[in-house]
């Protein structure tokens, strides 16, 4: 009888140890999705504030079109545009890499951190 007291006893015991580890698994998963989701927004608000500012300015530059006054202006006006989206797009790819990747970093961080509990 104690042999099977005994081993009751160790199946309760690791029953309630899955149970701990897959509750700490479940919460490392909520704080990875929670902390992924608030950086999409972070990264959509960044997207849409660069597409207002691309926007306003390709009116700006159809505005100074319509008046031009001369062929050189004609040339340079666009030249100019094409010179300042291009640096404005590569920047703003940079600034969205850094976020992404800070994204992944502290989104993996609590499934990081949940697995080395149970090394």
């Amino acid at each position: 009888m104690s042999d099977t007291k005994r081993m009751a006893d160790e199946a309760n015991r690791m029953g309630q140890q899955a149970q701990e580890r897959m509750q700490s698994v479940f919460e490392a998963a909520s704080r990875s999705f929670t902390e992924a989701n608030k950086r999409f927004q972070t990264l959509a608000a960044e997207m849409m504030e660069y597409s207002k500012g691309a926007f306003d300015d390709a009116i700006r530059t159809w505005e100074q079109l319509i008046g031009v006054r001369s062929f050189e202006q004609a040339i340079q006006i666009p030249s100019d545009y094409a010179k300042r989206v291009y640096e404005h797009h590569m920047a703003e790819m940079k600034k969205l890499g850094e976020m992404t990747v800070g994204m992944v970093r502290d989104a993996s961080q609590p499934a990081e951190d949940a697995s080395r509990k149970f090394r």
